[in-house]
């Protein structure tokens, strides 16, 4: 008999037990971490702009907020779950733990397909999700923001709608808004540079000079241009390669990333760069270079090809590049893996900023986020690989075991067990 696949959330529910197992944690609270603390199944009633009325189907699911206000972001897609949000939630509470900003996880979406809907049809989805939620969020009990098919734009609608029904103004409700609407300055590529400092400081363990090294970025969308953007620019590393869904360009004297970047928006994607060779992306994520960065999707290295990885650190943009399987391979290859959720984590960093800047109503100009972003990006690095040499398991088990101490901690001091 063939071993039964396991659901996403149950791989996020056995990534929980193996850190349990670690920390010796107490059954107690080892079973409330394993299921979310609620869920909310809503269905969302929009007038389509034929005038007929179209029933759409959303979720928002609170796993843990022992350690602060959920938050999490909302994604708007026709393969949208709730096995998928349950995960993602729980990835949030431990992003959030790992470094160390006080929030829990949470997660939303709604099964719609936006590339198929007006900007109308969009906007009035998106009032009739928080018409659907909004007793269930709030500034000190869940911040939404935005993740895959929802934008700033898509936030600032939530907001409106949210502060008409509560009938006073409240930006702190949702983040990732436009910054005339009390968004932060920095946020556009958070991601990516939160990313960055994690790369300096893999690089300072391993003793590699960054001015020399060689980068592949797979996915080269927002997350991926910014990071090549970033590392060229900033530490003069050599961008060789870089993918797309359609396939990846290499030059090993080394690529423009924002002419790459241009020529993207022109034809709709990376290939068929005039100063570049057309490759594909299985050759691509096998080029021997110093740096991968997985930006794409996930399940991109695998059991199949984890042992044709060459770079020395493979810095994890995704969510969810690298299967467990492949983990275990690359740790023995001695390849230095920067877990999702450490080196994604810049992203929400820079929402709890924009949370905290609303609040206080009072803004910071984009180089105070940066040092505070870097500041906070490196603390979680450090506590992660010193937890990782102490035990000598990978990154990923140690972000696990310092998230997962953290959220449990919280809760015995709360009294929850």
């Amino acid at each position: 008999m063939s071993k039964k696949e396991l659901t996403l959330f149950e791989n996020t529910q056995a990534q929980l037990d193996a850190a349990a197992n670690l920390l010796g944690l107490e059954p107690n609270i080892h079973a409330i971490l394993r299921e979310p603390m609620r869920e909310l199944h809503v269905s969302i009633p929009v007038r389509m702009d034929n005038g007929i009325a179209k029933i759409f189907k959303g979720f928002r699911v609170h796993h843990n907020n022992a350690r602060g206000p959920c938050k999490g972001g909302i994604r708007f897609h026709p393969d949208e779950t709730i096995d998928t949000i349950r995960s993602l939630a729980a990835w949030m509470t431990w992003k959030c733990a790992v470094a160390d900003i006080p929030f829990g996880g949470g997660k939303g979406g709604v099964i719609c397909n936006p590339k198929e809907m007006s900007p109308g049809e969009i906007e009035r989805l998106s009032r009739g999700y928080i018409d659907a939620i909004w007793e269930f969020i709030g500034p000190d009990k869940d911040i939404p923001a935005p993740d895959v098919y929802t934008n700033p734009q898509i936030m600032a609608w939530m907001m409106d709608e949210y502060t008409k029904l509560g009938g006073y103004s409240c930006p702190g409700v949702i983040t990732g808004k436009p910054v005339a609407l009390g968004g932060s300055l920095g946020r556009g590529d958070a991601t990516a540079r939160g990313g960055l400092f994690t790369i300096i400081e893999t690089a300072k363990h391993l003793n590699i000079d960054l001015s020399l090294a060689t980068v592949t970025v797979h996915g080269y969308g927002n997350a991926g241009s910014h990071i090549a953007i970033l590392l060229n620019s900033i530490l003069g590393c050599k961008i060789v390669a870089v993918g797309d869904s359609k396939g990846g360009i290499y030059n090993k004297r080394g690529l423009d990333p924002h002419k790459v970047l241009q020529h993207k928006g022109e034809t709709g994607s990376v290939t068929n760069f005039l100063q570049a060779e057309n490759i594909g992306n299985d050759e691509l994520l096998e080029l021997d270079v110093d740096i991968l960065c997985p930006s794409a999707l996930e399940n991109t290295i695998t059991q199949a090809n984890a042992s044709k990885i060459k770079a020395k650190i493979v810095a994890e943009l995704a969510n969810g590049p690298t299967t467990p399987e492949a983990d275990e391979v690359l740790f023995h290859n001695r390849v230095f893996v920067i877990p999702d959720f450490l080196c994604n984590a810049g992203g929400v960093i820079v929402s709890y900023f924009e949370w905290v800047q609303n609040t206080y109503n009072y803004y910071w100009d984009k180089d105070e986020v940066h040092q505070r972003l870097s500041k906070k990006m490196t603390k979680a690095f450090q506590d992660v690989l010193s937890e990782s040499l102490k035990r000598n398991v990978n990154m990923r088990q140690s972000a696990h075991v310092v998230a997962v101490s953290r959220v449990a901690e919280a809760m015995r001091l709360r009294g929850w067990v």
